[in-house]
């Protein structure tokens, strides 16, 4: 009694096929947070406008716009991105005395951008 090698092989397949996805559309970046600045009763409209300027890189324009939001409307949207993102934004606003929160995307309404 010898003992027998035998060796397996596994064909593989010719080709691979690729889906075609030029026909579908693009798809947007998934940005699933959001932060809001909330109105308090403690800083002056010049002041969020000039901390939304400094943290963002918005124009006076835009940064009056958002600030007004928050006066009349009570929040506005500031930022959206990743939840690492957003949780970063919410700490640096924090450290400017500004009330933030964070929260996933499609739960706020109407945001600032209206």
């Amino acid at each position: 009694m010898g003992i027998e090698c035998v060796t397996l092989v596994a064909a593989a397949p010719s080709t691979i096929e690729k889906p075609d996805v030029r026909n579908e559309e693009t798809v947007a970046p998934d940005n699933p947070w959001v932060v809001l600045v909330w109105n308090d009763p403690i800083n002056l409209m010049s002041y969020v406008t000039y901390v939304l300027q400094k943290l963002f890189g918005y124009s006076l324009q835009k940064a009056t716009e958002l600030m007004l939001d928050v006066h009349h409307k009570g929040k506005a949207v500031v930022s959206s991105g990743s939840r690492e993102k957003a949780e970063m934004d919410v700490f640096r606003l924090h450290e400017h005395g500004l009330w933030a929160t964070m929260q996933k995307d499609g739960s706020t309404g109407k945001g600032a951008s209206e």
